[in-house]
């Protein structure tokens, strides 16, 4: 089992940027396919990207070129930083750990962080 705490977020100005942080604890952090989801005011909760322990990466069109998803295994914390933000990535971020088959389907991840509300104003 793993415990995902969350930090960053905030509000910035379209074209900013931001980072989120999310550290892991429990179970070793490699063991881990780790996924960025968003939900946004009245939307489902959608799938951002996701890395896996090769570091391989995978994003969501929609934030493609602009997001970056990274993971410090030694540290056990996956960061996404995220570029030239705009108002319509306004949403609450989450982090979650899912097993080898996780992917973009919310349903393959089994331990999920607080959440933490990004907001990009125009």
């Amino acid at each position: 089992q793993v415990h995902l705490v969350q930090s960053g977020g905030g509000t910035v100005q379209a074209g900013g940027s931001l980072r989120l942080s999310c550290a892991a604890y429990g179970r070793p952090f490699n063991d881990y396919v780790m996924g960025w989801f968003r939900q946004a005011p009245g939307k489902e909760r959608e799938f951002v990207g996701k890395i896996q322990w090769s570091d391989f990466t995978e994003y969501a069109n929609s934030v493609k070129g602009r997001f970056t998803i990274t993971r410090d295994n030694a540290r056990q914390t996956l960061y996404l930083q995220m570029n030239s933000l705009k108002p319509e990535d306004t949403a609450v971020y989450y982090c979650a750990a899912g097993g080898v088959p996780a992917d973009r389907d919310e349903s393959t991840y089994n331990f999920w962080g607080q959440g933490t509300q990004v907001t990009v104003s125009s």
